[in-house]
């Protein structure tokens, strides 16, 4: 297990900076900040902020107290079919929207259904991907703590950069032709989940 403040602060704090910087270059445009800006046309933004957020450190905490042996957990093949189900899920969801509907305000959404929402999205999507194993590997050679703190930060910060997207997006398209952008992209992921099952299994 690594050993969390193992460094001096100004070692701490490069490595923290390094890791920010490496990861937030990483996932700019990423499928995880596409998520939150695509939720957050659907949801307050507050709980899908939180919910990235917590899925993102928790991530990261198992990343770096279990290094690489995080993403053998679960069988690659059952990670993939729990976000192709859950993508498409909510594809259809969004892809099913009346337009009768639009007089219910985005804000009405917001609660514990978008965190939790938002929580599952971004855990399974995330899980075991390369910014997870990225984190993994970099712990083993500097303080666990800043590697978990810098990492954190900068996926805190490209999640807030895509909610803030999605927020803007929401006043220049009309609610209908939203949920109908947002509806393809979920199932383009489940798509591209089916894809990477067939050549996982």
């Amino acid at each position: 297990m690594p050993d969390f403040f193992s460094a001096p602060l100004g070692q701490w704090l490069s490595s923290a900076g390094a890791t920010f910087l490496l990861i937030a270059l990483a996932e700019i445009g990423d499928k995880s900040q596409l998520v939150c800006m695509t939720l957050a046309t659907r949801h307050h933004p507050l709980p899908v902020i939180l919910g990235a957020i917590s899925a993102f450190a928790i991530l990261n905490l198992l990343a770096v107290l279990f290094g690489a042996a995080v993403a053998a957990w679960l069988p690659e093949w059952l990670v993939i079919l729990v976000v192709a189900v859950l993508f498409g899920a909510f594809g259809i969801s969004s892809l099913r929207y009346q337009e009768e509907d639009e007089g219910e305000a985005v804000a009405e959404k917001s609660g514990s259904s978008a965190f939790i929402t938002t929580f599952l999205l971004i855990f399974l999507a995330e899980f075991g991907d390369k910014t997870q194993i990225a984190v993994a590997g970099m712990s083993s050679t500097v303080a666990a703590s800043a590697v978990w703190t810098g990492a954190t930060l900068a996926l805190a910060g490209t999640s807030v950069l895509g909610v803030i997207a999605g927020r803007q997006l929401l006043h220049k398209l009309p609610l209908l032709w939203i949920h109908r952008i947002s509806g393809g992209f979920f199932l383009l992921l489940a798509l591209l989940a089916i894809i990477r099952l067939t050549q996982t299994l």
